[in-house]
């Protein structure tokens, strides 16, 4: 049997294109000879829907797009993902289902027994979950199905009270089938190809997985599609971040022919080992991704250029060539904003960069604009001092410029907010926090370093001179960021042991890390909350990101 796996970028909602897309891949598995072709969970209608699934009429065209689709699977058989009613009276209206289309029929209807509920997930809130467990017969095989979540629940302490392969299993099923929409993050590589080996070897069957691949706002998708024999040996990989569409022979004595082994290395780790904050693990899958996250949020919102306040710092010289990358400089301007506080370096760096990238520049400076300001205020400030209000005034107004920028030229701006200030309120709301999508909201600084000189790795793009300098907001005169925060080093360990880890006050001093240190990190961290409560998307690329996929209470009293 031959069994093609289509790895595909869907655009939620948009069930002309996706329809298309998948028809497309059906038509050249048939050419090839194809026998099955095996597509991504919610792959009709894109994945996650959230409350799009709440619309009757999203439901009807998802279930018409399956319709267009099954009149495509005359000759080879289709398992794609789409909703599906509950017909039961009980429980919710919908299941998250996998479909087998052949001879131009519905096969069968396989239903998603485990929905996660946590982190960026919410799929209890919209489906019910599957209540009863059947194998899928095709061309004589019996077909163990399965969707995303429902593969996990292996290990010392499952999160759910069934498993739905152990059901599966009692009716001799000849191999197990999964499709996935399996976020990326920089630990979740080795764990997904863990937890695959894990049921190959506890169910005694061979794995075919396909995941999706692309990004959508927040969450992006890597693929990394997979088939597993029934050894626990990786026979093949789709490569990461890239649509793809390839075939494997499934052999009558269960082997596995004709498919092409990649990124196999890994394999043999059942689930990754503990995972401490380091700024050099997965740089390069964080650059593909951020890389994607910018293109599809472009791409998929129609937008096309984009704009970045250009400061000669770290944080905004990678998102400048980040968005240089990802949609072309000539796609991309930079605005210079200098103060009478910015130092010429800073001015020269950041011109500099652009010279490197090859992307338009404009200069304004703000010391005028700030001086009006000023003595507009004098009348109620006469006789303060000058203090964090005059600091965040300028920010603002670099705000007001970049957006007018944005508005008279249609572009959108790039915010250049790292982690390590998102988690300490180390931001101007209305000012440096304005944008439209976060690029480096998931990075500590220490990682915006590493990322910098990823970026540098075959020749000088961001100069050396903005790597080496000690950072700085540059607001007021020599003004440093460990004025204010502990050196990143130091600031940044405890910030992932707090938010990626969920470790408390106790247990991070138990690290070695001075208690008062800690108290008073933690405490930056709870009451900013307000301030990421109003921040735009942020790209994911760890385990725990701030927005959808942490949810703490604004006026929370924990540690405060």
């Amino acid at each position: 049997m031959k069994i093609f796996l289509a790895q595909q970028n869907y655009h939620i909602g948009n069930f002309e294109a996706n329809t298309a897309k998948i028809i497309s891949a059906i038509e050249e598995a048939k050419k090839q000879g194809g026998d099955l072709i095996v597509f991504s969970e919610l792959s009709v209608c894109g994945y996650p829907p959230r409350d799009f699934l709440e619309f009757d009429d999203f439901i009807e065209q998802a279930l018409a797009a399956i319709d267009k689709i099954r009149l495509a699977a005359d000759t080879i058989g289709v398992l794609v993902g789409c909703p599906s009613r509950n017909a039961k009276v009980e429980g919710k209206d919908l299941f998250n289902s996998a479909y087998l289309l052949y001879e131009q029929k519905i096969k069968g209807v396989v239903h998603k027994s485990l929905l996660p509920n946590y982190d960026i997930f919410d799929e209890y809130r919209y489906f019910e979950p599957a209540y009863e467990w059947n194998v899928l017969t095709f061309k004589g095989k019996r077909l163990a199905v399965t969707i995303c979540e429902d593969i996990w629940n292996l290990g010392d302490d499952p999160l759910y009270r069934i498993c739905p392969m152990d059901e599966l299993i009692k009716q001799q099923p000849d191999i197990m089938i999964n499709l996935s929409a399996s976020p990326f993050d920089y630990t979740h590589e080795d764990g997904r190809k863990g937890i695959v080996k894990r049921n190959v070897l506890k169910y005694d069957l061979p794995m075919v997985y396909c995941n999706t691949i692309g990004s959508q706002t927040e969450i992006v998708f890597d693929g990394g599609s997979m088939v597993m024999d029934v050894n626990g040996s990786l026979h093949m990989e789709l490569p990461y971040f890239v649509e793809a569409l390839a075939s494997v022979t499934w052999n009558e004595d269960g082997s596995f022919a004709d498919a092409i082994v990649r990124n196999a290395d890994t394999v043999d780790e059942l689930m990754p080992m503990p995972w401490e904050l380091d700024p050099q693990k997965g740089i390069a899958q964080i650059h593909k991704a951020l890389l994607l996250g910018i293109r599809d949020y472009f791409g998929k919102m129609g937008f096309t250029k984009a704009i970045v306040a250009s400061s000669g710092g770290i944080d905004s010289a990678v998102v400048l060539a980040l968005a240089c990358e990802a949609l072309g400089a000539e796609n991309v301007s930079a605005l210079l904003l200098p103060s009478q506080f910015s130092t010429s370096h800073s001015v020269s760096d950041a011109e500099q960069l652009s010279r490197n990238l090859g992307n338009h520049y404009d200069m304004i400076p703000i010391e005028g604009v700030f001086k009006a300001y000023e003595t507009a205020l004098k009348p109620v400030f006469e006789g303060l001092p000058f203090n964090v209000a005059e600091e965040n005034l300028q920010s603002r107004i670099r705000g007001a410029m970049v957006m007018a920028l944005s508005n008279k030229f249609g572009s959108i701006l790039l915010n250049t907010s790292n982690k390590s200030e998102l988690a300490t309120g180390y931001g101007t709301l209305y000012g440096d926090m304005a944008g439209g999508l976060g690029v480096l909201g998931d990075l500590y600084k220490m990682q915006v370093y590493t990322l910098a000189r990823y970026i540098n790795r075959d020749r000088e793009i961001i100069p050396q001179n903005i790597i080496d300098k000690e950072p700085s907001a540059e607001l007021r005169h020599d003004q440093k960021d460990s004025d204010s925060l502990p050196e990143y080093d130091v600031l940044d360990p405890i910030l992932y042991q707090y938010i990626e880890r969920r470790q408390g006050p106790r247990e991070i001093v138990s690290l070695g890390n001075d208690a008062a240190l800690v108290s008073r990190i933690l405490k930056l961290v709870n009451n900013n909350e307000y301030k990421r409560n109003q921040f735009c998307p942020i790209i994911r690329v760890s385990p725990k990101a701030f927005g959808i996929g942490r949810r703490v209470p604004i006026v929370g009293k924990y540690l405060v």
